[in-house]
């Protein structure tokens, strides 16, 4: 429900409460003016939550693309450093004991070169950017985007019964039915604790 759909079900309400005035007594026109108010602050945390939601979504989308790139710069240096590995194993097979010393001193110190950037890229705690590094990073990166998943979830599921709850509002206001607007106060409050569970808790409950 749109913020302007809300406040056209507000005005309806408020018309119908007018319209009451030449009809009923003063008990009706009362709790038509509750139900009105009832439904503006519904309509008003609607709002809010819905922003929450939208907020959660892309906090989600965001993180994700992240934690992606994270693990694809992890692959690219696992690659890296396998192929640094094998090359460093190579050069010792080609490391023959009959090698003139300037040939095998060559060899030695490219092996050693090759083994230690392999070692850089596997742990790189100056940088940052290494496996093991990379891979911490990546997993903060998936508990945000999981707990973000989770209040955008939450936040839908509030909209839903905030939503449920103004048009039940509204029927009980053309009704007359107090049992309806009961029900929907029910809901407001249920819509609220899944609000208040995206902000505070969204990995509490698994929806």
């Amino acid at each position: 429900m749109e913020a302007h759909e809300a406040h056209e079900t507000i005005h309806e309400t408020a018309h119908h409460g007018h319209e009451d005035q030449h009809h009923s007594n003063d008990s009706s026109k009362t709790r038509n003016k509750r139900i009105a108010v009832l439904i503006s602050i519904l309509a008003a945390l609607l709002a809010i939550i819905e922003a929450s939601g939208k907020s959660a979504q892309n906090d989600s989308l965001a993180a994700n693309i992240h934690a992606n790139d994270l693990w694809a710069f992890y692959q690219a240096k696992t690659i890296r450093q396998t192929a640094l590995k094998t090359g460093a194993d190579t050069l010792d097979l080609m490391a023959a004991p009959d090698l003139p010393p300037a040939r095998a001193e060559a060899l030695a110190k490219k092996v050693a070169e090759w083994r230690a950037t392999a070692a850089r890229y596997d742990s790189d705690p100056e940088g940052g950017e290494g496996r093991k590094e990379l891979m911490a990073k990546a997993k903060v990166a998936e508990a945000k985007r999981d707990k973000s998943l989770g209040a955008y979830h939450q936040f839908e599921y509030g909209a839903a019964a905030l939503q449920i709850s103004i048009v039940l509002c509204s029927a009980g206001v053309v009704t007359g039915m107090m049992l309806l607007v009961y029900i929907a106060s029910g809901l407001g409050v249920v819509g609220i604790c899944f609000g208040l569970l995206g902000w505070l808790a969204p990995t509490l409950i698994h929806l």
